[in-house]
């Protein structure tokens, strides 16, 4: 059984890695996916820096399942979030083609 320190270290080295393939996705001119993602990076004055709220609040959350010991949801979200990484990655990948 993994701890929810564990899931909340995992947690947050995937949302670095999807904010570094966002930011790779956007050196390419690729669109953000997200549609609420998009929005603030649209309602900010600087895309990164709604990209950077989004992530900001993304890790208010982990912390909030950790404090409460949610590591059942912790884990779940990490699945999600390793699957987003990997199609990033893939696609990046791909686009080098």
């Amino acid at each position: 059984m993994v701890s929810v320190n564990q899931l909340l270290l995992q947690y947050t080295y995937l949302q670095i890695l999807d904010l570094l393939t966002t930011l790779a996705f956007m050196l390419h001119g690729v669109r953000e996916g997200n549609p609420l993602v998009r929005l603030m990076m649209h309602a900010t004055t600087n895309p990164l820096n709604g990209l950077l709220a989004v992530k900001l609040v993304a890790a208010g959350l982990g912390i909030y399942c950790w404090r409460l010991g949610r590591g059942k949801l912790l884990a779940r979200i990490n699945i999600l979030f390793a699957v987003i990484v990997a199609w990033n990655l893939a696609a990046l990948i791909m686009a080098a083609f």
